[in-house]
């Protein structure tokens, strides 16, 4: 049971990641799975669960169910893609909730099915095994915590050495030969021809029977009285409030940890050892003897305690996030350390009377003739509906606070009649109510001093803030964690949607894979030829834009721009690849298989749960198949939220879809360095004449030059690195693949531990990183190509002088800083206007009070002629 436990787990975590790539991260996909998964277990339990009780040969339905595990398991490698794109076609660009919640809910059930249901059958099938062979009847607390044991080694050994080292697919066939390796064991150690029915008479005839006479002698009284009916409902109850005590509590700690694969795989190691503990604890405490009714509502009246503790701890994360931080210092064991300590508190307790729960009801159940089948099926069928339930109604609705609350009250509502009557019950009650009246909302938001939250709203996937520093900039942020944007990064956000649309010819039509604040889309919604299509995976990150981006508050009607709620990699797969533009496209929202002249990816953080998909080989290509033949994407990636490691891997899947691809850089800061990879369907080169004609035909609504790109000079001064570079550079990295997602397990060390500076990883990486102008560019004369090579180096220049200089607002003290640094660079590339303008803006500003800065200008005026006039400032 507990090598058949690992698999279990193993395959869970492999078939989650596998039905992402099609189902997306949505809330209905993500809990679809999980759904799905205990949905089969129930099914399986309950509908195989009778048999197996009636059988003579259970060890026959344990092997069976075993090997199916292990074929289907094998079968899924291949029938995977063709079934997920079945599904994928099924579900449409723009489903309804409830036809998404159908499709990947049924799909994934019907997936699945003849291997959990066959995962849900193992567990009875083997307690009758053991129970024939001992006559006994406590073996369910001992397979329960064996079982669960095996499946906690098998989450952590799936995150953190298989899947990392091997991939999916090879993980799932690991699975498989331990399901295999389980029924070989069982064999061989309670194997004979009667356990298979073979020369059966009269001693095989009686063994069953004499066994179910042994088990009804040892009734008691206690548990013989207990109604079935009433045994169900508590049953499938518990099994709904424990997994919706889970759901709630891993999305509280969310707040503070930092979400990656190893967040996951830890917080669900944590709460699998407690309810492991609790069985093997019942177990050892009963020692033969059946549980009662009196022990039963105790266990329950120490749950609703354990919840009400476990919960209290949640308004208490952040000082206790940040007291172990300074305990247990920094690095990546210490951070995952805290993390289980801070999951430790919270699920504990409540966890560990979960499972002592849970095997006295299975023995209640199997003393009134229930059957462990049946047991385990009620109990999994209300864990299935507690990730829709739970996670997304009464989260939404309630929020954190009162879901949990709600949670702890209806263990309460379990208690037998003469157990609800007695003190304890109504002191819990009391314990209830306080909370519910006087504890302030479960709102976890870092503020720092002087800050204010303006904005919080409590997602099925994740809950969305807005904090006001004291200087009055804004910050978007998911989970506490990820900052999306602020008030303060327009700038930079702008040149990110402007620097692609610069580089393409005539874009009319531009796909943007991600929302965070609005100021991208809507910089580049300021093209009057150009209709911006969004696809935002989170609701209430649209919502939150609107404070940013007024134009895309509830109501706003923009022309030019759409936003559509979805994830990323389904919206870009879903519909034919080419289809001719036609008034067809705006029939269903102008997005469904449409084709784009530029694509242009958000800088997703690469360490977040789900995002690495937005990185490898397969999303690539898909959104190569939603270009235009001329057409362009631009993935941009956050330098200051990966190491070098993590940029190689991706770098290398990229170039390997978009060989011709180049890299360019979306501003000049360091710290937060942003680099794009930039490459065309048809792998054409750039030209100088298809820029500078672009620049002066392009129908913004406020002039390019205003962020820094007036001049061709501007625009491909951005690139850093060629083909002939990127491919070198990332030759030896390994790809990242839907198989084998090694951004996912590889970008969360510079997460957890950084181990430089952005500005340190920049710098290195220019250093290895070098680019010729004919590697990526046309029809460019001499001149021009050494005149663009020049603002290259001025550029490099101009970053590298950048690290000495110490900010001040004193305008002499910067003034001399910079003046010379500057003056040097100008040298180089009188074209590199982000050494001139500042230098210009402090000679003005002190030349009223300090004659000597006219020197300065005098300088200044020898670049001047290159130059066309410097544009306002935005």
């Amino acid at each position: 049971m507990a090598a058949s436990g690992f698999s279990s787990l193993g395959l869970q975590i492999v078939w989650t990641q596998q039905n992402a790539a099609w189902l997306g991260h949505e809330a209905a996909a993500m809990l679809g799975v999980v759904t799905a998964f205990f949905g089969g277990l129930a099914l399986g339990a309950l509908a195989l669960g009778p048999a197996i009780q009636r059988s003579l040969q259970p060890l026959r339905w344990y092997v069976v169910c075993e090997a199916v595990i292990a074929v289907w398991s094998l079968l899924l490698l291949g029938l995977l893609t063709p079934a997920s794109s079945a599904l994928l076609s099924l579900t449409g660009a723009h489903p309804s909730l409830a036809w998404q919640w159908g499709v990947a809910f049924v799909g994934t059930l019907l997936m699945l099915l003849p291997a959990t249901a066959a995962m849900g059958a193992t567990l009875p099938a083997l307690e009758r095994v053991l129970a024939r062979a001992s006559r006994t009847r406590d073996a369910v607390a001992a397979l329960y915590a064996a079982n669960t044991l095996g499946a906690v080694v098998g989450v952590l050994a799936a995150a953190f050495w298989l899947v990392p080292g091997w991939g999916l697919s090879t993980t799932a066939a690991l699975c498989a030969g331990l399901n295999l390796a389980s029924a070989a064991l069982a064999w061989w150690v309670f194997g004979g021809a009667a356990s298979w029915g073979v020369g059966t008479g009269a001693a095989s005839e009686q063994e069953p029977k004499a066994w179910r006479q042994s088990a009804t002698l040892h009734q008691p009284a206690t548990a013989a009285a207990l109604p079935t009916r009433h045994l169900a409902l508590l049953l499938g109850s518990t099994g709904c409030l424990g997994i919706g005590y889970e759901v709630l509590v891993v999305r509280a700690l969310s707040q503070v940890a930092e979400n990656t694969v190893y967040t996951v795989a830890l917080l669900l190691a944590v709460y699998l050892v407690g309810t492991a503990a609790g069985a093997a604890w019942l177990h050892r405490a009963l020692r033969g003897r059946e549980p009662s009714v009196a022990l039963r509502d105790r266990l329950l009246l120490l749950l609703v305690l354990a919840c009400l503790l476990g919960t209290a701890s949640l308004w208490a994360l952040l000082p206790l996030r940040d007291a172990l931080q300074t305990s247990w210092g920094s690095g990546m064991a210490a951070a995952l350390a805290g993390e289980a300590a801070l999951a430790l508190l919270a699920f504990g307790l409540p966890t560990l009377v979960m499972g002592a729960l849970f095997s006295a009801l299975a023995r209640q159940a199997a003393a009134v003739g229930m059957g462990l089948g049946r047991a385990f099926g009620i109990n999994t069928l209300g864990a299935a509906l507690a990730p829709p339930l739970l996670g997304v109604v009464l989260l939404t609705t309630l929020g954190a606070k009162w879901a949990l609350l709600l949670v702890a009250l209806g263990y309460l509502l379990l208690l037998s009649r003469v157990a609800l009557r007695l003190p304890p019950a109504w002191a819990l009650a009391g314990a209830v109510m306080a909370l519910a009246w006087w504890a302030p909302p479960l709102v976890t938001v870092d503020l720092p001093e002087g800050a204010r939250l303006i904005h919080f709203e409590e997602g099925a996937l994740a809950a969305v803030s807005v904090v006001e520093d004291a200087t009055g900039v804004q910050r978007l942020h998911i989970d506490n964690r990820q900052q999306e944007g602020s008030s303060h990064s327009a700038l930079a956000d702008s040149r990110q949607a402007l620097l692609p649309l610069l580089l393409h010819p005539a874009p009319s039509r531009a796909l943007f894979l991600g929302l965070g604040t609005g100021v991208t889309a809507f910089a580049a919604a300021q093209d009057r030829d150009l209709t911006v299509d969004v696809v935002e995976l989170l609701p209430e990150v649209v919502r939150a834009a609107a404070l940013f981006t007024p134009d895309l508050a509830v109501g706003a009607n923009h022309p030019r721009l759409r936003v559509q709620v979805a994830d990323a990699r389904r919206f870009v797969r879903v519909g034919p690849n080419r289809p001719a533009r036609s008034a067809g496209d705006a029939a269903d929202g102008g997005t469904a298989g449409a084709t784009y002249d530029i694509v242009v990816s958000d800088n997703f953080h690469p360490a977040r749960s789900g995002s690495a998909a937005l990185y490898t080989v397969e999303h690539f290509a898909a959104v190569k198949a939603r270009l235009e033949p001329q057409g362009l994407f631009c993935q941009w990636l956050p330098l200051h939220q990966m190491d070098l490691d993590t940029l190689r891997s991706i770098v290398r899947s990229y170039t390997t879809v978009y060989p011709g691809a180049f890299a360019v850089l979306a501003t000049n800061s360091l710290d937060t360095p942003v680099l794009g990879l930039v490459g065309r369907a048809d792998g054409s080169r750039l030209s100088f004449a298809d820029v500078r004609q672009r620049l002066s035909r392009a129908r913004l609504e406020r002039s390019a030059a205003a962020f820094g790109l007036g001049d061709e000079w501007a625009v491909l001064g951005s690139v850093v690195a060629g083909p002939k570079s990127l491919a070198a550079w990332s030759a030896s990295a390994p790809f990242n693949t839907d198989d084998h997602p090694v951004v996912a397990y590889l970008a969360p060390r510079v997460t957890y531990a950084p181990d430089s500076l952005p500005r340190e990883r920049l710098f290195k990486l220019l250093a290895e990183l070098s680019t010729g102008p004919a590697e990526h560019l046309v029809d460019a004369e001499p001149a021009s190509l050494q005149r663009l090579a020049a603002y290259w180096m001025a550029r490099n220049r101009f970053l590298h002088a950048g690290r000495d200089v110490r900010p001040s607002s004193d305008l002499r003290r910067m003034l001399a800083q910079v003046q010379e640094p500057l003056l040097e660079v100008l040298a180089l590339s009188p074209d590199f206007r982000p050494a001139y303008e500042p230098l210009l803006r402090m000679a003005q500003a002190l030349g009223e009070a300090d004659p000597a800065q006219a020197r300065l200008l005098q300088r200044l005026q020898k670049h001047a002629p290159l130059l066309s006039p410097a544009p306002a400032r935005p």
